[in-house]
């Protein structure tokens, strides 16, 4: 059974399951399921604990014989097992298939794992786990749900914010939630239950946003230009390599053209979609950017690439990010002569 990393509080009221799967690529939500499944343990007097952390030459044999064993001294046990790398192997994973056809008594048992692909969770000892347990799936929050994920985080502190302070702090913690939840408590201590300003949130914030050049082409293909340069800026202080930055927004530059080309030649667009490998979530971005930029544009904005990648190698002079700026600029904003810090 499938449950939100939302809907665990409430689940875990009506009572603990014995079998608790954890898994998905952001820390803080995925440490803060986690933990309430073992502070619930506890309260449910399971007050033993057993953590096993599955790597190299990890004995399958070992865990399945703990669970066949009874407590030493009859207390109820938490079993906590964690596998950093996401895949158990062929001995583990028909390991899990056992555990859970004979889970143990007394005990209650997490399962801790980092984001799994399609064929991860198809596999036959994830699908045991589902149907034997309860498996929380832990995404990260997307950029246009932060501010409110933000906002409710405060008034978990008895804090309110305005639309322009939340914001603000958005921008500041863009793709890091940890430091996020930091800066949110750093806040309940500053100031007293109630409304905090934008004046006193800017001075207390550090600017903490950690960027991922991957969402630079979400920036791209939905013209927010504000944080398309945000980032640009962010990974160039980051330390980004500009071949990596240059590949991204290329390899959006290269479907859209694709598309572009054959809706100009009567195709229709879902099937360009699917020959161009653009996944069903992403499409509805891709068309904003089709109905906003120009074949003729997606043209020479290629050729402005194939310059730039001249430019990286040392074979043109020029700046290389004051080029990729002008290049995202061409597509996020069609027919801007503005230079990128203008735009800001």
């Amino acid at each position: 059974m499938r449950i939100k990393p939302e809907q665990l509080a409430q689940h875990l009221a009506r009572g603990i399951q014995p079998l608790y799967t954890v898994y998905g690529d952001e820390p803080l939500l995925a440490l803060e399921a986690a933990d309430l499944v073992r502070a619930s343990a506890r309260c449910a007097g399971y007050s033993e604990r057993e953590v096993h952390t599955v790597e190299a030459r990890f004995n399958w044999n070992e865990l399945l014989a703990a669970g066949d064993n009874l407590s030493l001294f009859g207390n109820r046990r938490l079993a906590d097992i964690r596998i950093p790398s996401g895949k158990p192997g062929l001995e583990g994973g028909k390991a899990l298939q056992a555990y859970c056809a004979r889970l143990p008594a007394d005990t209650v048992t997490l399962i801790t794992l980092p984001k799994l692909d399609r064929q991860a969770t198809n596999a036959k000892w994830f699908t045991a786990l589902q149907a034997s347990g309860i498996v929380i799936g832990v995404n990260p929050v997307a950029i246009d749900q932060l501010p409110r994920w933000i906002g409710a985080r405060l008034a978990a502190h008895n804090l309110q914010a305005d639309s322009q302070t939340l914001r603000f702090l958005t921008e500041r913690v863009e793709g890091n939630l940890l430091a996020a939840q930091q800066e949110i408590r750093k806040l309940a201590l500053l100031f007293p239950p109630g409304r905090i300003t934008f004046d006193n949130v800017r001075e207390a914030v550090l600017d903490v946003a950690r960027y991922d050049v991957f969402k630079l082409a979400d920036a791209l293909l939905t013209g927010d230009v504000p944080r398309l340069m945000r980032m640009l800026d962010g990974l160039r202080n980051e330390g980004e390599t500009p071949v990596l930055i240059l590949w991204t927004l290329t390899r959006e530059l290269r479907i859209l053209t694709r598309i572009k080309a054959g809706q100009a030649s009567g195709q229709p667009a879902a099937q360009l979609m699917r020959e161009a490998g653009v996944w069903e979530s992403r499409q509805t971005l891709v068309e904003k950017a089709l109905a906003r930029v120009s074949l003729s544009a997606l043209t020479q904005a290629l050729r402005d690439a194939a310059g730039i990648d001249r430019t990286i190698k040392g074979l043109q002079t020029g700046d290389v990010w004051d080029a990729l700026s002008q290049l995202a600029l061409k597509i996020a904003l069609p027919g801007s002569t503005a230079h990128p810090s203008s735009v800001r």
